[in-house]
């Protein structure tokens, strides 16, 4: 199997083949982000993806599940997507579910009738990274989209027969409106409903634009106490029933996890309670952040 620079797949894609269709990411301006920066945009051959489609097929008996990298292979053209799905049904045909990152800007160029052939080719259970509701994040972090068109696409998606996940970022608007950004959160994901929810804590990379603005004052991150306190307010303020909350990424202290509306209340008691064990002098600091923004404590 071919793989071009860093590969990332969400956690809950662990058991999913990992099939290459881009390198890359095709915005890759992200304000706090560096992870594609070395590798530039490109598009996978058809004659490399149904070569690495046929060694699958010798490795595995079956493959259920396709996880199509590398940061946004939906910003492919609707007619090349069908192409890689008749590819995947024809060689791999027991293949239920072809999910893949997306950003809210792939969506536009495709009509609904494209969402529909898509989805009828099995192309489902897009993640997105829409970080933010609140308008002000989603500009300061550069994401190419506003969050108004975000709930235009998405309903789109909603309306062609697509599941999505997004990705919400906690601590995104700072430490000086970390409830204003919960608010804004738990409202933007009542309204767009979606499959399930990507909670992690902001880790910026270094050498990004949002570190410098780090190094120089002009941000100020979150306290480990203000990201647990923004949490347990985003969970709070949710309404929707049959979306999974997952809040496992390594990045947050205290894992929750869990179906929404069942384990709501079960997940803020754990993270209530995960506060109050948490010693002060950590709770109130910037601790040092490892991979992908992971904090080792001592309680």
């Amino acid at each position: 199997m071919k793989y071009t620079g860093p590969v990332y797949r969400p956690p809950f894609e662990a058991n999913s083949l990992l099939l290459q269709v881009t390198a890359g990411c095709s915005h890759n301006k992200c304000s706090f982000c560096t992870m594609y920066n070395n590798v530039p945009f490109q598009i996978e051959t058809m004659e490399q993806i149904e070569k690495d489609l046929l060694e699958a097929r010798k490795i595995y008996p079956k493959v259920n599940r396709i996880f199509l990298v590398n940061a946004d292979p939906f910003a492919l053209s609707a007619d090349k997507l069908k192409l890689i799905a008749n590819k995947i049904n024809e060689i791999l045909p027991e293949v239920e579910t072809i999910a893949m990152y997306a950003s809210v800007k792939n969506i536009i160029n495709k009509t609904d009738e494209e969402l529909k052939e898509l989805r009828a080719l099995k192309i489902n259970d897009l993640n997105i990274g829409l970080e933010s509701g609140m308008p002000e994040v989603v500009k300061h972090f550069n994401k190419g989209f506003t969050v108004d068109g975000a709930k235009i696409q998405l309903k789109r998606l909603t309306n062609a027969g697509i599941d999505f996940s997004v990705n919400i970022i906690i601590g995104g608007a700072g430490s000086e409106k970390t409830h204003e950004n919960a608010i804004a959160n738990s409202k933007l994901l009542n309204e767009i409903n979606p499959k399930l929810i990507f909670i992690a804590t902001l880790h910026v990379d270094p050498g990004s634009p949002l570190d410098e603005e780090l190094n120089k004052g002009l941000f100020k991150e979150n306290t480990l106490r203000q990201n647990i306190e923004e949490e347990i307010e985003i969970l709070s303020g949710l309404n929707l029933d049959n979306t999974y909350f997952f809040g496992l990424h390594t990045s947050n202290v205290i894992p929750v996890h869990g179906m929404l509306s069942e384990k709501k209340n079960e997940m803020i008691t754990k993270l209530k309670d995960g506060l109050k064990s948490i010693r002060a002098e950590y709770l109130d600091a910037h601790l040092e952040k490892g991979a992908e923004g992971a904090i080792s404590i001592i309680k």
